[in-house]
């Protein structure tokens, strides 16, 4: 469990940027579509996502767009930038050059 939870801390940002460059979402929609579009194989609980996104704003690699949902309750929803989507060109790649370089250790 410890390699899948460094893996997925070393990943997380870009998932979730593409995840976000598909379409704008809230928090807790995003931890659902994650883990559905992994097929379980990636979660991230929403305590451990917060802080990532947070960083993201404060980087400008998202915005955030506020909604009244229902009487009193917010709801915060989360946009890739111009800046996210040429961070997110840039770590793609580094995650494929890594993999293709595990790969060949592998002999996979």
């Amino acid at each position: 469990m410890v390699i899948q939870e460094n893996l997925k801390k070393g990943t997380a940002e870009m998932v979730l940027l593409a995840l976000l460059k598909e379409q704008e979402m809230y928090g807790y929609q995003l931890s659902q579509t994650l883990r559905e579009k992994s097929n379980g194989k990636y979660v991230l609980q929403e305590g451990s996502m917060y802080p990532i996104l947070y960083r993201m704003l404060d980087k400008g690699l998202i915005g955030e767009r506020r909604e009244i949902v229902g009487k009193r309750r917010t709801r915060v929803y989360y946009t890739i930038t111009e800046l996210g989507l040429t961070r997110l060109d840039e770590i793609v790649h580094e995650y494929l050059d890594v993999t293709a370089g595990i790969k060949g250790v592998m002999k996979l």
